[in-house]
C-alpha cells in the first residue's frame, strides 16, 4: 500500500509573492512581472521563474509579456495569506510595538504560524478591541 503523500506546505517565497500580487492587482487592476520585481526588489528573471512556477501549481495563470490572474485557488490563497498579516499586524499594534518592529516580525511570523495560534490571536485581539480596560492593563 502506497504511503499517505504529505500536503505540500507552501514556501514563504511563493506565500510573498501571492501575496504582493494580489495587493497589485488590487491597486492597479492588473501585475506584471516588471510590477512584481520592482515591488519585491528583485529580478524580473527571478520573478518570471517563480510565476512560472505559480502557473504549473495551478495558482495563476500567466502569459509571457501580458499580465497575469490568479486562479480562484491563487486568489484565495493570497486573501488568507493578506488576512493573516493584517491578523498580525492588528495584534501587535494592538500591544503598541514599534512600526519597524512589527513589521519585521509579522513578516517572519505570518508564514509560519499554525491555525490554531492565528485562532487564538483572533480571539484575544478581538476582546482586547472590546474591552479597552483588560488592553490597559495588559500595557
Amino acid at each position: 500500500m502506497p504511503a499517505l503523500k504529505k500536503p505540500r506546505r507552501n514556501s514563504a517565497a511563493v506565500e510573498d509573492y501571492l501575496e504582493r500580487i494580489l495587493e497589485l492587482i488590487d491597486s492597479k487592476g492588473y501585475a506584471r512581472v516588471v510590477d512584481i520585481a520592482t515591488s519585491l526588489e528583485i529580478s524580473q528573471a527571478s520573478v518570471s521563474n517563480m510565476v512560472q512556477r505559480l502557473d504549473a501549481d495551478g495558482l495563476l495563470k500567466y502569459e509571457k509579456y501580458r499580465g497575469l490572474v490568479l486562479t480562484p485557488a491563487g486568489e484565495a490563497l493570497a486573501r488568507n495569506i493578506t488576512r493573516r498579516h493584517q491578523l498580525l499586524t492588528d495584534f501587535l499594534t494592538l500591544l503598541r510595538l514599534d512600526q519597524q518592529v512589527i513589521h519585521h516580525d509579522v513578516e517572519g511570523m505570518e508564514h509560519h504560524i499554525s491555525p490554531p495560534t492565528l485562532r487564538a490571536i483572533e480571539a484575544l485581539t478581538a476582546q482586547l478591541k472590546r474591552r479597552p480596560a483588560l488592553l490597559a492593563k495588559l500595557k
